[in-house]
């Protein structure tokens, strides 16, 4: 008999316990049917927490994982099972429990106070997408696809997200996994229930009629950017400047009943390109044309959501490390629960000290909440009290980030295509590698074109 067995179901994962408890994942693991057939070293409801871990420790390997979640425990530590019994043990899991986990979790965290969360009673949320690079398997590139150059594959295979991200917390209240060859819009749609009563705000890769209905007809209201081609004529001009048009289908004639009424809000920011928002809330004097334009920058803070789980969750440029399409799919669900949970030590933090969770550092919360796991110092309620009021003293010295600056970059591509490149292609793709800079606030003006 294996050492581990019966012993290894009582590891927990750190401060991520506080949400991710042992109650929660016994009524998933039953909700989803996974039961143990018989004892065994790796139990599902181990198997949850070690699925988690290999989020949270995303650039060491199985061997390494099982060590930063068995270290303090001496029985565990010094027999590590290989890694073909984890891939074994994570398939028997299969991708459902970690999907059920996360909507289990997933919600808006804002309390009702935080101004940059809200608009006019509505809370504000953004939906967006990213991909994620896995493993060039061919089970992966069959169900996923990738980047494609002249009819070769031209990268990894990627895992597209897409998520219903709340904008003052981060919180992803839903989220949707698919293949790079399918689309951001389809995704989105299958998110429309989970955001109603909120303003949702999109860029403009995702208008359309179908969304436009699911995401109104689900209760929520819509701002989203469009392409100069989208509900370009006029039907009732509006005393704000702004005017009401009609979305139509791909192909239809402009009268055709299927399409949509909205209103089109016309702005430029610094002189800049003219932008053309698209929302369903078409009364001038309750909701401003200037106060929607001014909000719909709210949507990159789905962007910073986004960097948090690429950049310092997963770590730069790191590719996933399944080479299963539903361990892929696994795998991306635990990146965003254990990125939610870490998303509400933020808000616990924020609270107590009365301060703007944007002030508040993910980076070192993320590695206290790895320090968390590898001391083992929070597997009872009590001991996870205990961390937090410590977590808690140290925000004023070192997890305070401060105010956040107006900022901007250059788009610049940093990296050249190919280190082949030519030379004049190479200086033209490393120009101008200049940092962020401070800027003044932005200057919103109607489109005057519209107002007159």
């Amino acid at each position: 008999m294996h050492p581990w067995v019966g012993i290894s179901d009582h590891v927990r994962l750190g401060v991520v316990t506080r949400w991710v408890t042992p109650e929660l994942v016994g009524g998933v693991l039953e909700k989803c049917g996974v039961r143990d057939k018989k004892s065994g070293a790796l139990p599902a409801g181990f198997m949850v927490y070690f699925t988690l871990a290999l989020a949270l420790f995303q650039q060491d390997s199985y061997d390494d994982v099982a060590e930063q979640l068995v270290c303090s425990v001496p029985e565990l530590s010094e027999s590590i099972p290989n890694k073909s019994s984890f891939t074994r043990a994570r398939r028997r899991l299969g991708p459902r429990v970690l999907e059920t986990l996360f909507r289990e979790l997933a919600g808006p965290l804002a309390p009702v106070g935080l101004k940059s969360a809200f608009y006019r009673g509505m809370r504000l949320a953004a939906v967006d997408g990213f991909v994620l690079d896995v493993p060039d398997t061919t089970a992966n590139r069959a169900a996923f696809g990738g980047p494609v150059k002249n009819g070769q594959p031209a990268g990894f295979p990627q895992a597209r997200v897409v998520t219903l991200t709340e904008c003052g917390t981060h919180a992803q209240i839903d989220a949707a996994v698919g293949g790079f060859n399918g689309g951001e819009p389809e995704l989105a749609i299958k998110m429309a229930d989970s955001a109603a009563g909120m303003l949702v705000i999109m860029d403009r890769g995702f208008p359309g009629v179908a969304l436009w209905k699911a995401y109104t007809g689900a209760g929520a209201h819509l701002l989203i950017r469009a392409r100069s081609s989208v509900a370009a004529r006029p039907v009732e001009h509006l005393p704000d400047g702004t005017y009401l048009a009609r979305m139509n289908l791909a192909g239809q004639k402009g009268a055709h009943p299927g399409g949509v009424l909205v209103r089109v809000i016309e702005y430029r920011v610094d002189s800049g390109e003219v932008v053309r928002l698209l929302t369903d809330l078409v009364d001038p004097i309750a909701y401003p044309a200037a106060e929607l334009a001014g909000i719909y920058h709210s949507r990159w803070e789905a962007e910073s959501a986004f960097r948090q789980i690429k950049t310092f969750q997963r770590g730069p440029a790191e590719v996933l490390r399944s080479g299963d399409p539903d361990l892929v799919r696994q795998e991306v669900w635990a990146h965003l629960v254990v990125h939610h949970c870490l998303t509400q030590v933020i808000i616990a933090l924020a609270d107590d000290n009365r301060i703007d969770p944007d002030r508040v550092s993910f980076v070192k919360v993320l590695k206290h909440a790895r320090r968390s796991v590898v001391r083992q110092c929070t597997d009872t309620p009590t001991k996870i009290k205990e961390f937090l009021v410590v977590l808690a003293a140290k925000v004023h010295r070192k997890l305070d980030n401060g105010a956040r600056r107006l900022r901007e970059a250059d788009r610049h591509l940093k990296r050249p295509d190919s280190k082949y490149s030519s030379k004049l292609s190479y200086r033209i793709n490393t120009r101008d590698r200049r940092p962020t800079r401070r800027v003044t606030a932005k200057v919103i003006t109607l489109h005057p074109a519209i107002v007159q």
